[in-house]
């Protein structure tokens, strides 16, 4: 079996786009495109992949990371050009596939059937076309007697092909003898005075050797984002596709159009999502929970029946029968028990809060181990910081935090121990005491408001 390889075109300067970010860097959901691409190609089983980068060349590549290959392209000549910098990537015997680095939309069941058809027919070359009621700006597949002829450029039409509403998608697999051979022999004798990829095809064809085309089913996947209104659009149609997805596998969302979940989400059956979520990174949510409204959640792990109600929780972990909300915030590092209510206003931070604890309402947890069945009064702040050094505080199953307490970390509260109201905690408080920090008696100034 020949060997399966994927040269994915990803050194455009984008300028369309207007921004400091590389154009395939840019994101649909949580992922940059090319990210898209990438996975695409893995798919498949690629044996090797290379991406051909330019313009901002380092940040691609610091992003991507070193498990690609990578060729540079100095100057930007045209699709055929940027090809040519992986001539030492092709060998004998192979099939290339030619991929974007901006087009998202890319399904691995469309590149699978697009290499079994080129396997099967047995093709030098094959590409992807697709039939659109508005060809401007694409180039037109021109066919003779119903086979491949040609590809012409829009620039490069006559008034005939300009009709044509057979569009190249960009799309091809190749031969990697015939692809070779074509690309020692291409030409930049176009308007552009750019080496198109689109011309090797007919090159190959020249030679007696048979170039195939693949109808695509849906010209959606092939869109190429050149700007953010297009980035916008690819958004659209990838966010409707992942909905579409969790709800055929049993998850309501009550409203699709204001719901956003990355591509690498899991989500439960009966799991409902309410309007306004966005749901990303690595997250797995258990089922039958309800999530929202506006509710944001990134890389978390979730168990069944938990409610998060307009609240942010990020990189952690919450366990079954468990409320977070409304307007709490989870930041990363927080390990939630079961049956534990986070209430509103209310923030944890890398801490680990274990069963049947309840932390209300307007309370501040950070880099702390809090037992079971503990109970935190409102306005409760874990002092972790002293200018220099972040401190736990721990406190121990069936303790009562008092309203108002600030516990000075380092600091234990043992087992059953309670803060009165409105203390300051400085030192530990041993198993069943009462600990109270407070002026001895209240001292009324009279008439204080009068000297203003």
């Amino acid at each position: 079996m020949n060997k399966l390889k994927v040269i994915i075109l990803a050194g455009g300067q984008g300028t369309r786009m207007k921004s400091k970010i590389p154009k395939v860097l840019h994101k649909v959901l949580d992922r940059t495109m090319i990210d898209y691409v990438i996975e695409a190609s893995n798919d498949i089983n690629a044996d090797d992949i290379m991406v051909i980068v330019g313009h901002q060349s380092a940040m691609v590549k610091a992003v991507l990371g070193s498990d690609i290959k990578y060729r540079y392209q100095k100057q930007q000549l045209g699709t055929g050009h940027a090809v040519m910098q992986a001539l030492d990537f092709i060998e004998d015997d192979e099939n290339i596939l030619i991929l974007y680095g901006d087009t998202p939309l890319i399904k691995k069941e469309t590149l699978e059937k697009l290499v079994r058809i080129h396997k099967k027919e047995r093709n030098y070359a094959t590409v992807i076309s697709s039939y659109v009621d508005n060809p401007t700006g694409y180039g037109r597949i021109v066919r003779e007697n119903g086979i491949f002829d040609k590809i012409v450029e829009q620039k490069d039409t006559n008034d005939r092909e300009a009709k044509i509403n057979e569009i190249n998608t960009g799309v091809y697999i190749f031969n990697s003898n015939a692809l070779k051979t074509a690309l020692n022999n291409l030409s930049n004798n176009n308007s552009q005075n750019e080496y198109y990829l689109t011309d090797t095809l007919e090159l190959i064809k020249n030679t007696g050797n048979k170039v195939g085309i693949m109808v695509a089913d849906d010209n959606e996947e092939f869109l190429g984002v050149n700007s953010k209104y297009e980035l916008a659009t690819a958004i659209k149609v990838m966010k409707n596709r992942i909905n579409k997805h969790h709800m055929d596998n049993g998850i309501t969302i009550e409203d699709p159009d204001s719901t956003y979940i990355g591509k690498d989400v899991v989500i439960g059956e009966d799991t409902v999502i309410l309007p306004g979520c966005i749901i990303e990174g690595k997250t797995t949510i258990g089922s039958d929970c309800i999530i929202g409204p506006y509710a944001r959640i990134t890389s978390t792990e979730i168990k069944d029946c938990v409610n998060i109600a307009q609240s942010t929780v990020l990189s952690s972990y919450i366990n079954s029968y468990t409320t977070v909300g409304p307007y709490a915030y989870i930041r990363p590092n927080s390990k939630i028990g079961e049956h534990v209510k986070i209430g509103d206003f209310v923030e944890i931070k890398n801490s680990t809060i274990d069963d049947n604890t309840k932390i209300s309402h307007l309370t501040y947890v950070g880099d702390s181990d809090v037992g079971k069945n503990v109970n935190f009064g409102c306005g409760t702040v874990t002092v972790n910081y002293d200018g220099k050094h972040k401190h736990r505080t721990i406190i121990e199953d069936d303790a009562f935090i008092g309203c108002n307490t600030n516990l000075i970390a380092p600091v234990r509260i043992e087992k059953n121990a309670s803060t009165g109201a409105g203390s300051t905690i400085t030192k530990d408080v041993p198993q069943n005491a009462l600990a109270i920090s407070r002026v001895k008696d209240q001292v009324n100034k009279l008439d204080y408001n009068t000297k203003k």
